[in-house]
């Protein structure tokens, strides 16, 4: 039931007899957009009773009557919602979000670690049945009730509100580390412009007696304790680790790195200050710049003596892994953390929509954008591989065995100096580093930005410029700690721990609450209303039933099985385990406390407010262009 809602303003009543539409449309301000409330006097009809009525959104309903205009329907203008200036400016911002360092350098590893092109039919089949129909989800939920990660709740259910705090707390974790992993590649961009990069030689002051430069024209022997120059110059120039003993002393702030975070906040501040207008153009080089230089790293790997080791050893299946549990654990959590779902940036992006938008469209084209950039990338890594594999006369295993960062910055980083025109390369190679972490940078601050100003919005509605800069500086302070000389550790455990557990927890809970709680059969129609056909079986299956059986049971494998972590020499003690998950847990606490709360202030016996908390508070305003007279 809901109560009458009266306008801000006074809604002239239509002159008895007077037909109150034009052209079959509501007459109306066109820059506002209307909610129909019925009076509190008529009785709602059931929301399954089409005969007599039309629904309207969330099961609240509108008897159908041909009535004009009066005092028993009251009309409630609504501000204006930004909107993305083109579809494409929407389709590059949620591909450049989806499209980020993971895809580079996580996807190429796991795939060759996990049966090489084997590993693709668990990839795909966890892609089809877990990640794709829960990317969907997100777009259909922030299309049609145009509302970032914390308000949303009301119009679905109010009782999991914590959801959307814990997201952006998770969204806060993350920019305190990724873009930490953006100031070594900015280090790195700077220190390209020379012509003779520095990590190709021993003879630097931060080099060691194990510093062994195999490309060098003497004849040098590799041996055990050979340490690449640059692999020194990760370690002990950028990040500066030998500084460090561990996560218990963590040593000095690097004000090199310090520097060039400074510099990305201030680029990410002014792309995003002024919300999707401003940051929809500025993804027109940030999205498509990386596939600009991917394929040309493409056709140079290909033409590397050695490249087709890298290929054959990247592609050549191993059918026995696919009977190994943990096969298929990596395979969902890679599709899930590369699409990206559970950070509410898929929300706020889609709440900017056009009402009418083909989400489903928009759904499957940047799924597969993202899942086929993952493959090439592949391509581009281990042609690249296997040049180095022929130049140390070793096997690509030997080569491979970098992960994580290290495999851009040591391994890929090494190749490319040793290169024909390697300023040239090096130069484009981390520029397309820099633009593929900033579009995701842009799109995870988004979900914060507009799930707190769409919850606050006569605090912070007039003053985004002011918030986005006070969240900045909070990432800025937050980030202190990854700067440090044993700020690499803090990144990994963070990586680990801090995101990855909470965001599948997320996920899992905001399946279960749009399809057991707001009700499949609810989410269809509200999509239907959208897109003019509601979704099929195999998407209500999926919703109900294999997408979140598919997130517990990563979540399960990962928390039954906590990664062992170590970096370079460094194995990490087993109370990092304990802080990796109390960290994790400081996010997703906020769900079951609000859970308490909502209960606790909610009137009435346990059972009228368990079913208080779980009905949507308020109706979908549905924009003015989008409302026919049959809804009336």
């Amino acid at each position: 039931e809901t109560e009458p809602l009266t306008s801000k303003k006074d809604v002239s009543d239509c002159s008895k007899g007077e037909d109150c539409k034009e052209n079959g449309l509501l007459v109306r301000n066109p820059k506002s957009a209307l909610r129909l409330v019925e009076d509190s006097n008529k009785v709602h009809p059931r929301q399954g009773d089409k005969g007599e009525a039309a629904q309207i959104s969330n099961g609240y309903s509108g008897v159908q009557s041909s009535v004009p205009c009066n005092g028993e329907q009251q009309l409630m203008e609504l501000e204006d919602r930004e909107t993305w200036s083109k579809k494409i400016d929407f389709l590059l911002s949620v591909i450049g979000y989806a499209v980020d360092l993971g895809n580079v350098w996580r996807f190429p590893y796991i795939c060759y670690q996990n049966g090489g092109g084997a590993f693709l039919i668990p990839y795909t089949i966890m892609a089809l049945f877990g990640g794709i129909p829960l990317f969907y989800m997100e777009l259909a939920l922030g299309q049609y009730h145009r509302n970032g990660c914390i308000s949303i709740w009301r119009k679905i259910c109010p009782i999991f509100k914590g959801i959307g705090f814990a997201i952006c707390i998770i969204d806060l974790y993350v920019a305190s580390y990724y873009n930490t992993i953006m100031a070594w590649a900015f280090y790195y961009l700077i220190s390209s412009f020379t012509a003779e990069l520095p990590w190709t030689s021993c003879t630097n002051p931060w080099n060691t007696g194990n510093c062994t430069n195999y490309f060098s024209k003497d004849n040098v022997s590799w041996s055990l304790h050979s340490i690449s120059p640059a692999e020194e110059f990760y370690t002990r120039q950028v990040l500066q680790v030998h500084r460090s003993n561990g996560l218990d002393d963590l040593g000095g702030i690097s004000w090199q790195l310090t520097l060039c975070l400074l510099l990305i906040f201030t680029i990410v501040y002014f792309s995003i200050w002024k919300g999707v207008k401003t940051s929809g153009k500025v993804v027109w080089v940030t999205a498509t710049f990386p596939y600009i230089i991917l394929f040309i790293l493409l056709v140079r790997g290909a033409t590397l003596p050695g490249a087709w080791r890298g290929v054959l050893y990247y592609l050549k299946p191993d059918w026995q892994k696919l009977l190994a549990t943990e096969v298929w654990v990596d395979a969902a959590a890679q599709i899930f953390f590369s699409l990206g779902p559970g950070f509410g940036v898929l929300l706020a992006y889609a709440s900017y929509n056009k009402f009418h938008n083909n989400c489903y469209q928009d759904a499957l084209v940047t799924s597969t954008v993202n899942c086929l950039t993952s493959f090439v990338s592949g391509f581009v890594i281990f042609t690249v591989l296997g040049y180095m594999a022929e130049m140390r006369n070793e096997d690509v295993s030997e080569v491979a065995k970098d992960t994580g960062p290290s495999l851009l910055f040591i391994t890929y980083a090494e190749a490319i100096a040793n290169m024909p025109a390697s300023t040239f390369f090096a130069i484009i190679f981390f520029l397309m580093l820099l633009t593929l972490g900033l579009d995701s940078t842009f799109a995870g601050l988004e979900g914060v930005i507009t799930g707190v100003l769409d919850e606050f919005p006569h605090v912070w509605g007039k003053r985004r410029e002011l918030f986005v800069l006070g969240l900045t500086i909070v990432c800025f302070l937050g980030s202190l700690a990854t700067l440090t000389f044993g700020g690499a550790y803090v990144v990994k455990l963070f990586e680990e721990y801090a995101t990855g557990p909470a965001v599948l927890t997320v996920v899992f809970l905001e399946a279960v609450a749009v399809s057991w709680f707001y009700g499949i059969t609810q989410f269809c129609n509200d999509v239907k209303e959208m897109l003019g056909s509601a979704p099929g079986w195999y998407w209500r299956v999926c919703w109900v039933a294999i997408s979140p059986l598919f997130l517990l049971f990563v979540t399960c494998s990962f928390l039954s099985n906590p990664p062992e972590l170590r970096l370079f020499d460094y194995d990490y003690p087993y109370w990092t385990t304990v802080v990796g998950y109390c960290i994790g847990t400081s996010s997703i606490i906020f769900i079951p406390i609000y859970m308490i709360y909502r209960l606790v202030i909610t009137p009435g016996t346990l059972k009228e407010r368990i079913l208080k908390s779980i009905t949507p508070e308020t109706a979908t305003e549905i924009p003015f262009g989008d409302i026919r007279m049959n809804a009336v």
